[in-house]
């Protein structure tokens, strides 16, 4: 059986002063239409917006999808500092579901289905704001698209900027080590925060070539970043245990160690591509005087990888 047309009468009839200014705020340009929010209307007709929905929910075939229809996500969220809080929200700020959003001749369908002195006046304000905005947009729309133009402009400005100090600031990350660095005895906090934030860099594999590596080696080298492999080369007699390596591996995954003598100096590879040769084992770092420095030639690099191919 169809369900018949449903009717809502407001008892409260108290008057209620409708201004274009009023309504004009709650006026939301959507989907290139103006429309208001089903929860503005319903405040403005002093009604619930839930028996309101209700209501056009009964009464549909009077609302077909250019005169109703319901908001997206993305287009809730750009509106929502517009939308009144009322009994359509949860209790803590959010609504159940997405608003409804009526236009011109939907508003005007509502009058048929409110029947009160407060509906009929909101109505006549609201036809009166949506005819002054529309005398508004065409009187001003040559300043409007100056203004979108200008916005255009203004953005692609932005990004050209914006790309403009990127690569400021990569080169300067990219050469930011490119000059040695010299650590004094004593300077074991600064030595230790380079060390940390040459490691952190890696995003793929760590190759450290220290013959004397041992747990402090370890605990410097826990700083990196997730995910990110390590693979130690160092000297027989260093004091690392199969157990300290399994201890590390436990908690920062993945540390390979392998014993040579092939190497006297000590070196860092990052990701393959990146190098820097350190004066001293990183477990010292500060304790005495000694210079990191950033090997500039790539194929130093692939030198040193091949090489370390052949341990």
């Amino acid at each position: 059986m169809e369900k018949k047309e449903e009717i809502i009468e407001v008892t409260n009839d108290t008057e209620i002063e409708v201004t274009s200014i009023t309504v004009s705020s709650l006026i939301h340009i959507i989907r290139g239409k103006q429309v208001i929010l089903d929860s503005d209307l319903a405040m403005l007709y002093q009604v619930e917006t839930g028996a309101m929905n209700r209501a056009v929910k009964r009464n549909k075939k009077r609302f077909p999808e250019d005169f109703c229809f319901q908001l997206t996500e993305e287009e809730f969220l750009r509106c929502q500092n517009g939308i009144s809080k009322d009994e359509s929200t949860d209790g803590r700020g959010g609504r159940r579901y997405m608003p409804y959003a009526f236009t011109e001749q939907g508003i005007s369908m509502l009058s048929a289905i409110l029947r009160s002195d407060v509906a009929i006046n909101v109505s006549i304000g609201i036809m009166r704001a949506f005819v002054e905005m529309r005398k508004f947009l065409a009187t001003n729309s040559l300043i409007l698209n100056r203004i979108d133009d200008l916005e255009v402009k203004q953005l692609e400005y932005q990004k050209s900027t914006d790309e403009r100090l990127d690569k400021v600031f990569q080169y300067i990350e990219d050469h930011a080590e490119s000059e040695q660095k010299i650590f004094f005895d004593g300077q074991i906090y600064d030595a230790f925060s380079l060390i940390t934030s040459i490691i952190q860099k890696a995003q793929k594999e760590i190759i450290l070539i220290d013959g004397y590596v041992d747990v402090d080696t370890l605990n410097i080298l826990a700083k990196k970043n997730a995910g990110v492999d390590v693979k130690i080369y160092t000297y027989a007699s260093a004091r690392l245990t199969n157990t300290d390596a399994a201890n590390f591996n436990a908690q920062y995954p993945a540390l390979t160690v392998k014993k040579t003598q092939v190497f006297h100096d000590r070196f860092i590879i990052l990701d393959g591509k990146t190098a820097y040769h350190i004066g001293a084992s990183i477990k010292d770092a500060g304790k005495k005087c000694f210079g990191i420095s950033l090997l500039e030639d790539p194929g130093m690099v692939a030198d040193l990888l091949n090489r370390l191919r052949t341990v």
